[in-house]
């Protein structure tokens, strides 16, 4: 279909439906704490985005069960939500989307629970820098491959490694469009394939891992941990391309 280029008036509809989620990862900052189970975060998570006249964009999107993909510690992304109770030291991360008049939100944060290990620490920072770092480095006229091609090597020079196998994606009035931004350079050439253009809207998401990021995708086909099996970071902004830049949809 090819990559879209969206009016002013389809990026405030997408920055209207994107705030949605930011003002629920916002709230999941003060609210995660031990005892809470998966269930609880996601019942939040879909009571917010359905008061805000919106729904929940991912509850039923090719099968998903749930609200939220709701990811503990190894488990990178696209954990269904359980009754699992967060512990002391778990590092959880919520994955979320909504649908509002017909455009999409989609954001992503990994939270501490309690007191974290400072190994933790940094690879939460990890992917939370290296999705600052890209928001930054995004100019209309590079190369997606370029932008890829700079995150994988920012994650590397931090000492983790992406999940090899899941990207990034364009948004608008369906969750998921061209083009596909992988945290790592597919092929040789980041100078080739398709360039970053004003009225674009996309999401990066950098999901790290410690030392292998192959990813393992368990039974229930969703639940998806790196073949190390050590902790994982996720994080995700919606984006727009305006004057040349990225602007950043998914915050309050």
């Amino acid at each position: 279909m090819g990559i879209t280029i969206k009016t002013a008036k389809d990026i405030e509809g997408l920055r209207a439906a994107n705030k949605i989620v930011a003002r629920v990862l916002d709230h999941l900052h003060a609210f995660i704490k031990p005892g809470l189970t998966l269930l609880d975060i996601d019942k939040v998570c879909e009571d917010m985005i359905r008061s805000a006249g919106a729904k929940p964009a991912f509850k039923g999107l090719y099968g998903f069960p749930n609200a939220a993909c709701i990811s503990v510690n190894e488990v990178v992304i696209h954990g269904i939500p359980n009754g699992y109770k967060l512990k002391e030291g778990d590092i959880v991360s919520v994955d979320l989307g909504s649908n509002l008049n017909g455009y999409f939100g989609d954001s992503a944060r990994t939270y501490p629970v309690g007191k974290i290990s400072t190994q933790d620490e940094a690879l939460i920072a990890c992917s939370k820098d290296a999705l600052e770092f890209a928001i930054d480095y995004i100019e209309a006229g590079m190369h997606f491959k370029e932008l890829s091609h700079e995150i994988e090597k920012f994650i590397l020079a931090r000492g983790f490694v992406p999940l090899r196998g899941f990207c990034g994606h364009g948004i608008g009035r369906r969750p998921h469009e061209e083009p596909e931004i992988p945290n790592y350079l597919e092929g040789n050439n980041p100078k080739s394939g398709p360039k970053i253009r004003n009225g674009m809207v996309f999401c990066v998401e950098p999901m790290i891992c410690q030392k292998d990021g192959t990813p393992v995708i368990a039974k229930d086909k969703w639940t998806t941990t790196s073949a190390d099996g050590l902790r994982t970071s996720h994080y995700e902004h919606c984006l727009a391309v305006v004057d040349g830049r990225a602007q950043v949809l998914s915050k309050v």
